[in-house]
């Protein structure tokens, strides 16, 4: 089983006490199945989840490490009863935080089969993702509300297009906004997608509005007019 450096694991052990010694063991399962080679840096250090780059031959991953210790793990759970997929789940730390792993997984799943852009994820084991680098050489794709695309009013319509496409899936993203948005090359990617529910959340059409709301606030500050009813008329037609 590969094992990770010494340097490379206290050079990690740093970031807040990252690698408890079960999600240590993961990592190195995941490394040995062979989706990626060794953690290479930091894109984001949070206190619900920790994201790196990963090395895979001459590609670069993902793996986003949902902290076991510091999630606030009640609030993953007030969404999770609400989502008739994991009405059953535990209100164990661990349970919840396992359990709004894989509902991320899943959803990205789901999205991609809808055709959207998001993140393809290559695998999923507990606490941790491993999923595609959204970028290029040059770095990370930023987030749409630090990096505001060349023309405003196109990427506005292809979000609420992809939302529409998203809610033909049968899901809410229910946390989109500018944070969450990435400017790939003057096209929106969606990511974190752990908090997306199922359209018989009895919660689903408060979340949608919301999400328009969130939309439309940060692209009235680019110039683009936004009628939240209309938007939302669009989406669901």
């Amino acid at each position: 089983m590969p094992r990770m450096g010494t340097v490379q694991k206290e050079k990690y052990k740093t970031l807040n006490n990252v690698f408890d010694l079960f999600t240590e063991r993961n990592i190195f399962k995941l490394m040995s199945q062979g989706y990626f080679e060794g953690l290479s840096s930091p894109l984001s250090i949070g206190k619900e989840s920790n994201v790196f780059t990963a090395r895979h031959g001459d590609e670069t991953r993902v793996v986003k490490i949902y902290r076991l210790q510091t999630c606030d793990f009640n609030r993953m759970y007030d969404y999770l009863k609400a989502d008739p997929r994991y009405i059953g789940t535990s209100k164990r730390r661990r349970d919840v935080i396992f359990a709004w792993a894989h509902r991320e997984y899943r959803n990205l799943l789901k999205a991609r089969e809808a055709k959207l852009r998001v993140p393809t994820v290559y695998s999923f084991m507990d606490n941790i993702l491993v999923m595609e680098f959204i970028g290029d050489a040059e770095g990370a794709a930023q987030k749409v509300k630090n990096y505001p695309p060349k023309d405003p009013q196109k990427f506005f319509d292809d979000i609420v297009d992809q939302m529409r496409k998203l809610y033909k899936a049968g899901l809410v993203h229910a946390d989109l906004s500018g944070f969450n948005i990435l400017n790939l090359d003057d096209k929106p990617v969606f990511i974190d997608m752990s908090q997306s529910t199922p359209l018989d959340n009895p919660n689903a059409k408060m979340f949608l509005e919301r999400d328009i709301h969130n939309v439309c606030f940060l692209f009235k500050k680019f110039g683009v007019k936004c009628d939240e009813k209309e938007i939302m008329k669009k989406i669901i037609a």
